[in-house]
């Protein structure tokens, strides 16, 4: 795209945002600073590389795209190939089946350090920082109940599994100055009937309360809630309910998966309720089409308000942004790229919204003038801004992008077997 369009329309798009009191230098810088967690399972359907086998345990992935990440040496190939595609800042979350386990199989309750210290050093070798997720799922004692399972020895082994990942997150943070946000989530939950609701959330919180007691300084660790499982459709352990009383009581970071609640429940209402009794929240952006499909994320209005929420609370500082979808009936490197710009741009919206104007309107009770504002600004240049935010990275502007994941597919990932 010419470039001298580009910045002929930015600067078009400054002045039209200047007239309503908005700075668009400052709004990406901003966007700039904001950092996302790109999810490291996008690239390989959630398969990791312990067992080599099909995601299970309440959550599954649909597709047989070709090019699946196999290995770590691929994965890393196609996040490089990711983050070229991409301006800002971004992180990389990974679950704990990610290691590098070389020929030896480890056990979940055996993992240490040293299976994440390849990772830690590419991080830091490509820019990079990292996240963490304990991985409960997909493994023979997974069953139906982990660390909520009455039964001590299969409970104590995910006890010390998340107790050993949290450890791994500390040590990620130290090496990388910043400190790593874990996501524990479990699937626990019931496909039928239980008498036994109260009993199961009693156990998980006290499960909880052991592993969160050791004091790491260099790593938050963050719960996440869920709707239910597939094969666990008639109760949660981990429901909202359980986790948002947890972690406001125990002032912990909250997980905020979009895809996890209700089709009719507001997300972006929950964040601004949440962020006045919990001292951070952690996103896992994604897009449910029915409950938690995990569709590739776009710029919808959940997306939107999602982000205009936080950030009329002033809380972006405060907001950890990662991505969660897992499309495998689709080019996965596209999906990386679609998600994640979809994301940036709900993050400039929100940034650009004439939000003075708007509370004053409200606060002289001037309802017409603020939905009509409201109504405008769904149309002012902001598009014209996120190209200039692309040129200004030497990356693809607008629709070009998509030439360079065709061609990846054609040199690399149609190769794969």
């Amino acid at each position: 795209m010419n470039s001298e369009l580009i910045e002929k329309n930015y600067q078009i798009a400054k002045e039209r945002y200047a007239a309503l009191g908005i700075d668009t230098d400052k709004a990406l810088e901003t966007l700039e600073k904001t950092p996302i967690s790109l999810h490291c399972w996008q690239a390989d359907d959630v398969v990791g590389f312990e067992r080599n086998e099909a995601l299970s345990g309440g959550i599954q992935t649909t597709g047989n795209y070709p090019g699946r990440a196999r290995n770590i040496d691929e994965l890393r190939q196609d996040i490089n190939k990711v983050t070229s595609l991409l301006g800002g800042t971004f992180r990389l979350n990974l679950h704990e089946t990610y290691g590098e386990f070389g020929n030896k199989f480890v056990d979940r309750d055996e993992v240490e350090v040293k299976h994440f210290q390849g990772w830690i050093d590419w991080a830091k070798e490509n820019g990079l920082k990292l996240d963490f997720n304990s991985t409960s799922f997909s493994h023979p004692k997974s069953g139906y109940l982990s660390l909520s399972n009455p039964d001590k020895s299969i409970r104590d082994f995910w006890i010390e599994h998340t107790k050993r990942c949290r450890r791994i997150a500390d040590a990620m943070g130290k090496a990388q100055n910043d400190p790593c946000i874990m996501n524990i989530w479990v699937h626990d939950g019931m496909k039928d009937i239980t008498v036994e609701r109260n009993r199961y959330r009693e156990i998980l919180k006290n499960s909880l309360d052991e592993i969160l007691a050791e004091n790491l300084p260099d790593m938050k660790p963050c719960l996440e809630a869920k709707l239910f499982g597939i094969g666990m459709e008639s109760y949660t352990v981990g429901s909202h309910d359980f986790y948002a009383s947890y972690c406001a009581k125990n002032n912990v970071m909250y997980t905020l998966d979009t895809g996890h609640y209700e089709q009719t429940e507001n997300v972006s209402d929950m964040a601004a309720s949440l962020l006045l009794f919990v001292p951070e929240l952690m996103l896992h952006v994604s897009r449910p089409i029915r409950w938690d499909s995990d569709h590739v994320t776009i710029m919808n209005d959940q997306t939107l308000d999602l982000f205009k929420e936080i950030t009329r609370a002033n809380a972006l500082n405060r907001v950890h942004i990662g991505l969660d979808y897992f499309d495998a009936s689709i080019n996965r490197i596209g999906a990386y790229i679609v998600g994640t710009r979809a994301t940036q741009k709900s993050v400039l919206s929100a940034l650009l919204e004439p939000l003075a104007k708007l509370r004053e309107y409200e606060d002289k009770g001037q309802w017409f003038e603020r939905l009509a504002l409201l109504e405008e600004a769904k149309s002012l240049p902001f598009g014209a801004v996120y190209d200039y935010f692309n040129m200004k990275h030497n990356i693809p502007v607008g629709e070009e992008f998509i030439a360079d994941v065709q061609q990846y597919e054609k040199d690399v990932l149609s190769k794969r077997a």
